[in-house]
């Protein structure tokens, strides 16, 4: 005999179309200076992103990797977090950073190879950039399961690629995550590409989404050009993690530039899907979105991107002015220092 003991279905959430229209029965509930300030950390993670590019082909810091395309995924998360929440990030994720109070000149500091830039506030209850594929969605559940257990308020958000799920750590995390019920979100940014593997040679299945279904978890795709979307899933999430259901969400995006700046996307991408993208840009369907409202004109953008810029500038200035690290900085930190 043969029967069928589970079956599952994997939603998709969207809310805002590239034309700026919106599924108002999914429009989560935003004022509108919630909506302005969602576009103003989108403009001024892009703007960071363009100075970091032209600083590092200067020769002012190191390799970097690009957000351009995934400005939604990133701010509409990390925005829907609240005081109480923690970020355990990825290397692609510098906007949700800033937005969670890490100072602009302290992810420069970092990314120009001074590891003082990741000493930060505990404010914003950031955990320092894990380059290591994977491994931040094992600490930010053991970190969950460790508010769990303490009875302390709050959830985790881990954010990762595509290529992590190919990972020993991403099904680790999950499995612990599912069993403990730790109130952990973990956000896949799916930008088709880790490095130049594409999705398709990461895995099988139809989407990433579906893999919570292993573990006992809830999946959930989303529009990540989407920032509405973004944000109501975030939220959505939020309140499961605080019932003791993980959630996975797969955050369908792209990466418009190169992995890092050591690394040419023409060598193994079609130029046309870069352009298809584009077309999707995530900062312009929530400006026609603005202007549709009456809340938005040309004059208001011109003075944002005046705003951001000199945030950007000044942020830079105050980086080149911090001396650098002495050499034994390096080891300062490996080891504990010894008692009595």
């Amino acid at each position: 005999m043969r029967k069928i003991i589970y079956s599952f279905d994997i939603e998709r959430l969207e809310v805002l179309d590239k034309d700026g229209k919106v599924d108002k029965k999914q429009m989560p509930k935003l004022s509108e200076k919630q909506i302005k300030e969602l576009y103003y950390w989108m403009h001024l993670t892009r703007t960071f992103d363009t100075k970091c590019l032209k600083l590092q082909r200067t020769g002012r810091l190191g390799t970097y990797a690009s957000m351009l395309g995934q400005e939604a995924t990133i701010i509409g998360s990390t925005y829907a977090l609240r005081k109480q929440d923690w970020l355990f990030p990825s290397f692609r994720i510098n906007g949700g950073m800033m937005l969670r109070g890490v100072p602009m000149h302290k992810l420069l500091q970092y990314w120009g190879g001074d590891e003082r830039g990741m000493c930060c506030s505990k404010d914003g209850k950031v955990f320092p950039v894990c380059i290591t594929v994977g491994e931040q969605q094992l600490h930010g559940t053991g970190f969950a399961m460790g508010l769990k257990f303490q009875k302390k308020k709050g959830v985790v958000l881990s954010d990762f690629g595509d290529g992590a799920t190919s990972e020993g750590d991403f099904h680790e995390a999950l499995n612990f995550a599912g069993v403990f019920k730790a109130p952990m979100i973990f956000l896949c940014q799916n930008n088709k590409y880790a490095i130049s593997v594409p999705v398709a040679k990461q895995t099988a299945a139809q989407s990433i989404a579906q893999k919570a279904v292993a573990y006992g978890i809830y999946g959930i795709q989303v529009d990540g050009n989407d920032i509405f979307a973004m944000y109501a899933a975030t939220k959505e999430a939020i309140a499961r993690a605080e019932k003791g259901l993980p959630t996975l969400i797969e955050a369908d995006t792209f990466r418009r530039g190169d992995h890092t700046t050591s690394d040419d996307a023409k060598k193994y991408r079609n130029e046309k899907k870069v352009k298809e993208w584009k077309s999707k840009d995530p900062i312009l369907r929530l400006q026609k979105y603005m202007a549709k409202k009456k809340i938005w004109d040309k004059k208001k953008e011109g003075a944002l991107l005046l705003k951001v810029q000199k945030e950007v500038d000044a942020a830079v200035k105050k980086y080149e002015s911090i001396k650098p690290a002495a050499k034994e900085e390096m080891f300062k930190y490996m080891f504990a220092k010894g008692g009595k």
